[in-house]
């Protein structure tokens, strides 16, 4: 055995790259994201104002938490503990799970806020061609959004289940390489 069995896999540290590549464009997103939320005043104005424009904001607070800084944690994390307790990651195939649960799950997060809370916007303040929906209807518009975005959600927590546990088994043990 290598004494750094992490130098030589190169699946491992294509896998902790990509959380650093996705770190980079989530929080370019979220950066671009919150300057058009701030800069443009009607952006602003419908996010303020207009019911379930609040849930834009959480979209972009998702992107910038569990795409940014997330996938920073996990690549730093993934690099510093086989390091730490001189042995591989415990599993590889838990990695590329992990990360492809939790980018399908924060995209589809993000998706499903967006549109929820845009056609939530939309309906409530209307239109130039129609007129503001009663509350009761808009929640009707935007309640089916929101329950998929939930079973994206659990995406994301079964990601992040899933690193915790390929993590704990990966320093269990650590004593035995010093």
């Amino acid at each position: 055995m290598s004494s750094q069995p992490w130098a030589e896999d190169k699946v491992y540290i294509r896998y902790t790259l990509w959380f650093v590549y996705c770190c980079i464009i989530y929080s370019l997103i979220g950066f671009s994201w919150g300057a058009l939320m701030g800069g443009i005043a009607e952006f602003r104005h419908f996010v303020d104002h207009r019911m379930h424009g609040d849930l834009i904001v959480r979209a972009h607070t998702h992107v910038n938490l569990l795409g940014w800084v997330e996938m920073a944690i996990f690549a730093a994390v993934y690099y510093v503990i086989p390091r730490l307790v001189k042995r591989p990651i415990y599993s590889i195939k838990l990695v590329k799970v992990h990360f492809w649960t939790h980018n399908i799950g924060l995209i589809g997060m993000v998706s499903l806020f967006t549109i929820a809370g845009v056609l939530g916007g939309l309906a409530s303040g209307g239109t130039e061609t129609m007129a503001p929906l009663p509350m009761e209807e808009v929640e009707a518009i935007v309640k089916p959004w929101l329950a998929a975005m939930g079973m994206f959600g659990t995406m994301v927590l079964a990601a992040n289940c899933i690193w915790a546990y390929n993590l704990a088994r990966t320093c269990f043990g650590w004593e035995k390489n010093y």
